[in-house]
Order: structure tokens, then C-alpha cells, then sequence
């Protein structure tokens, strides 16, 4: 069902960022856009967190968020990231995931996306300065390189370091957990460093962008360095984010959402 006046958003799970970019939505704070369908596997939990929404969105099956919406946003488990991808891709949507690592499985998405006329539309999320990622990206790159430092509770249960018997609970000081390239990273860590697969996608691809993944006990913000060198320009940025109730994802991923969204019907845009 496309709509002919507002662009109608599906939310595929409700969790720290899905709800956050809900409620914003519900409470009309982004002019041309409403929320009209959301898909949980709690059903019980969704029918909560949606008891104050002024409008109730539609609850269906994520097989079917793409027929209830313009825009499909994936904030869900890595286990049906395919299953929300498709659905919005085959019904033509803007397809916006936040299981970024996921997509570097899944790239014939892309050419599935061209033949349904879709888009898939990667956020910045918790990262920072991917327009100018993008520019240099237009030239010659000879590196770039993403340094990631987390508190061990935003690490633990990672598949990398379980497989690993990497124990990160009792740290006295920080400890490098993990270096390599970009995909291996997201395989990894799939649910801590979906920054590792946007910044990869936006620049030099998930075999030549390096990634550290670190465990540091001295802090409490999830910390993201990227270093690039490249022809036009050497640089460094680095961000702090606060941790959301999810001590894996940062608070500035749901705004990130948000700010992506309004872009879409903004009469001004800035930036690449």
C-alpha cells in the first residue's frame, strides 16, 4: 500500500532504537512521514511499548512489512535481516537496515534493489564523517582504518570472542580483543560493529577498510576512531557515544534514523 500524501514508515522490532524512532514518528515530529506498520517476535512486549501511541500502527509479520510501507527499517536480530531485506526490496521500498555487517553477506541485495527499483539506504549511525569517507572514496585511497573501544559489557557474548575464549569480564586495562579487515569484523562482532561495515561501504570496501576492536574497563561510552589516508586528504575523527539501554548500540544510532528520515522530505539537505 503506497501512500499518495505522507511516505508510510514499517518498523521491523521495537528495541532500544526501533521504539525511539517510533515514537517519533507518532508523535508527528517529522512532517511527512508516518508510521504505519511494526513487526516483533515479542508480541506481548510490542503490544506494550505501542499501549500510549496516539495512532496504532499495523502489527504483522516481518515477511510483510514491505506491503504495508514506503520505507522498511531493520533493527532487528542479524536472523531475519534477509527476511526483512527482501520484503521491502520486492515491494519497492527504501530499505534502511542498522544490521549494517549483515548487508556485506547479502550484496546481491544491491542488484535485487536495482531490478525492483528499491534503494537501500545505510544511516551513519553511530560513526561519524562518512560524506567526507565518500569524497576521498572518489579518488585514491591508500588507507583507512577504524579503531573501536567499548566497556566489556558492550562486547560480551560477541560470537569472536566466545569461539575465542576471550574473557573480557575481569579486564584491569584495556585489551586490543581483535584486528583485521572490515568483513571479518562484522562476522565477529555482529551486533557491536555494524560501524565498521557503513564505513567500509562507503569507502574502499570490506577487504582493504581495517578494523581493532578493543575492551576497555576505563571507560564508559562506546569510542570510534577512523583514520584515513588518501590523495585528497589525511584525517582523523573521533567519536564518544553514550551507551543506550542496549549497552551495545549507542543513543546517536536512533537519532541517526531519525535525521535519515527527515532527509527524505526535507526541503533542504546538507551534506554528501
Amino acid at each position: 500500500m503506497k501512500s499518495e500524501s505522507k511516505l508510510k514508515v514499517a518498523i521491523g522490532s521495537l528495541g532500544a532504537i526501533g521504539l525511539k524512532v517510533a515514537q517519533c514518528l507518532d508523535a508527528g515530529d517529522i512532517p511527512g512521514i508516518e508510521l504505519s506498520a511494526v513487526s516483533a517476535r515479542d508480541q506481548d512486549k510490542l503490544k506494550r511499548n505501542l499501549r500510549n501511541f496516539r495512532h496504532q500502527p499495523e502489527i504483522v509479520p516481518i515477511e510483510q512489512l514491505g506491503q504495508h510501507a514506503d520505507i522498511v527499517i531493520e533493527c532487528a536480530p542479524k536472523s531475519v535481516f534477509t527476511t526483512i531485506a527482501v520484503s521491502a526490496i520486492d515491494n519497492g521500498c527504501t530499505f534502511i537496515p542498522l544490521s549494517v555487517g549483515a548487508l556485506l553477506d547479502n550484496m546481491d541485495l544491491i542488484d535485487r534493489a536495482r531490478s525492483k527499483n528499491a534503494v537501500i539506504f545505510v544511516p551513519t549511525g553511530a560513526l561519524l564523517g562518512l560524506d567526507a569517507v565518500k569524497a576521498v572514496a572518489e579518488g585514491n585511497v591508500n588507507s583507512i582504518t577504524l579503531v573501536t573501544r567499548k566497556p566489556p559489557t558492550g562486547l560480551q557474548g560477541a560470537p569472536y570472542l566466545v569461539e575465542n575464549s576471550i574473557d573480557i569480564e575481569s579486564l584491569q586495562e584495556p585489551l586490543q580483543v581483535f584486528t583485521g579487515t572490515a568483513r571479518l569484523a562484522a562476522k565477529a562482532f555482529p551486533a557491536n560493529v555494524n560501524v565498521a561495515a557503513a564505513l567500509a561501504l562507503a569507502g574502499i570496501g570490506p577487504e582493504r577498510t581495517m578494523v581493532e576492536v578493543w575492551a576497555d574497563p576505563s571507560i564508559n561510552r562506546n569510542m570510534h576512531t577512523i583514520n584515513v589516508n588518501s590523495d585528497a586528504s589525511n584525517f582523523t575523527m573521533s567519536i564518544e557515544n553514550v551507551p543506550s539501554e542496549t549497552p551495545a548500540t549507542g543513543k546517536i544510532t536512533a537519532l541517526s534514523v531519525i535525521a535519515s528520515l527527515r532527509r527524505l522530505t526535507a526541503p533542504l539537505i546538507v551534506g554528501t
